[in-house]
């Protein structure tokens, strides 16, 4: 009897540190929710109330450039086409930052999409960034799933473009995009054959701001696959790239179940897109 008791009293102990840990983990779940929606909510309303100033600064090296350039010495001129660039520069990253923290705020929109489709659409759309260049697309049958569509063109469309982009260097681009894995559960990608980077580099890939090349060689501000990646994790999806220095580059992702779904919209309500 004494060896059961003991049996029972440790279970019961186990029972209460179990439970003490769950409501540990739901306290902390819950400070961290509230840290990222302040975090958020800071995000947005200084890239938002920045945008106007910004703007100002760039509208007012315009007019004295314009107004007043032959009466201000060479070197003002310089310093103020300088101050125009950095600020159209800033005005761009806040654009893309406030892209960014929509994409954290909106909730998703589940509709049976064909990325099929959204691939033709979204290459058909960058036909003004090839422009002359000589860009060969290779694109392989899609399926039909459960996304929201325009979330996931907009994931499309970060990667073509970063692919246009870092293929420039080269007289004939290659950007390829198509889907390995089982039916169930396929992962897709966009493979380029442009600069590549090094992977001793790619923990910065993701983050906001962060850049894997030189401001002078590549324009951009380095939110596009940010936004990208975070519009995947909120499909339940993850995404990594592989690539080697002057080999090019191809970023993977997947489409799981979302993870913040319309409360409106049930799977069993889900509409249907061509």
């Amino acid at each position: 009897m004494a060896r059961v008791r003991q049996l029972l009293k440790l279970e019961e102990e186990i029972r209460q540190l179990k439970k003490k840990f769950e409501e540990r983990v739901d306290q902390r779940s819950a400070e961290l929710q509230a840290a990222n929606d302040e975090l958020q909510a800071l995000t947005y309303s200084v890239s938002h109330d920045l945008r106007a100033p910004v703007r100002r600064i760039g509208g007012f090296c315009k007019l004295l450039l314009e107004d007043f350039a032959p009466a201000l010495p060479a070197e003002a001129i310089a310093h103020l086409k300088r101050i125009g660039d950095e600020t159209r520069r800033m005005g761009l990253m806040l654009d893309d930052l406030l892209d960014f923290g929509r994409v954290e705020r909106q909730p998703l929109h589940l509709v049976r999409t064909s990325l099929q489709h959204m691939i033709v659409k979204t290459i058909a759309e960058l036909e003004d960034e090839v422009g002359s260049r000589h860009v060969e697309w290779k694109t392989a049958a899609l399926p039909r799933l459960e996304c929201d569509p325009r979330m996931v063109k907009q994931v499309f469309h970060n990667l073509l473009s970063n692919a246009l982009k870092f293929t420039r260097p080269r007289p004939r681009a290659v950007i390829e995009v198509g889907r390995t894995g089982p039916r169930s559960a396929p992962v897709f990608f966009v493979r380029d054959n442009g600069v590549g980077f090094d992977m001793q580099h790619a923990s910065k890939l993701f983050g906001i701001f962060q850049r894997m090349h030189r401001a002078e060689d590549f324009e951009g501000t380095g939110v596009g696959l940010a936004t990208a990646r975070r519009i995947v994790q909120k499909h339940g999806g993850r995404m990594w790239a592989e690539a080697e220095p002057h080999k090019g580059a191809v970023f993977y992702f997947t489409l799981g179940p979302p993870v913040h779904v319309n409360s409106k919209m049930s799977s069993s309500k889900v509409r249907d897109r061509g």
